[in-house]
């Protein structure tokens, strides 16, 4: 797969997959790629990726799995085998802190599916208060990512610069925590604009609840991709 380069994903992050056709019927065109976390995946399971593969999107399936290693490398096989006419899952996320030997054993099942998503690791979850040793932390498990052969990592803009720096052009950064200029924070604790996000380094950004919450959810994506856009032409 290509690496991509300030892209944005919608986190369906509602409770039953009808709220999220409805969402995703409201947003069109507008956005391309949405994210399946533990509570759509809980409630509506395998239906609500297939349902947007049919409605030709990219998934990014958010389940952040930890456990022993041969667990994690089988829910992995599993994620990838979720298709609809032909296509599969564009991403999905594992724990770092799960070890290296998991994460191998993952990036190793991976490799030998045809139709390969971008495996990425959390490394600090953006609703963790800043520390004084947090960068050293994100950078530590970025680099356990990228010894076990992941293509990437989760991790907060705030961060972003420090691992494109250390860790090169094609190593993807997904990060959560955007909230545009006047949003509210909610529980996350470090945030960044969708502009600052994409200059600081960051490949693809997440947004919920700016998007979600918003009177027009249509209008809030427009406004975040042309925040986008300017970032990539300045």
């Amino acid at each position: 797969m290509n690496k991509p380069k300030g892209q944005l994903i919608v986190a369906l992050d509602v409770p039953t997959l009808e709220e999220a056709k409805k969402l995703v019927k409201t947003l069109g065109k507008t956005v391309e790629i949405f994210k399946v976390g533990s509570q759509l995946f809980t409630t509506a399971g395998p239906e609500a990726v297939r349902y947007l593969l049919k409605e030709g999107k990219q998934v990014f399936l958010d389940l952040k799995f930890h456990d022993i290693s041969n667990t994690v490398a089988s829910a992995v096989a599993a994620a990838i085998s979720i298709q609809e006419g032909g296509r599969g899952i564009m991403m999905c996320t594992l724990h770092t802190s799960g070890g290296l030997e998991m994460l191998k054993m993952a990036a190793a099942i991976a490799k030998k599916s045809v139709r390969r998503p971008f495996l990425v690791g959390i490394t600090v979850l953006t609703s963790d208060a800043k520390k004084d040793n947090i960068a050293a932390l994100v950078l530590e498990r970025a680099k356990l990512a990228k010894q076990a052969g992941l293509d990437g990592v989760v991790a907060s803009s705030q961060e972003a610069a420090l691992i494109r720096q250390k860790f090169g052009k094609d190593f993807i950064i997904v990060t959560p925590g955007i909230r545009p200029k006047n949003s509210a924070a909610g529980d996350q604790k470090r945030i960044t604009t969708p502009f600052d996000a994409i200059k600081n380094g960051s490949d693809f950004l997440v947004v919920g609840r700016p998007i979600v919450n918003a009177p027009n959810p249509q209008a809030a994506a427009e406004e975040i991709l042309q925040e986008i856009a300017q970032a990539l032409d300045d």
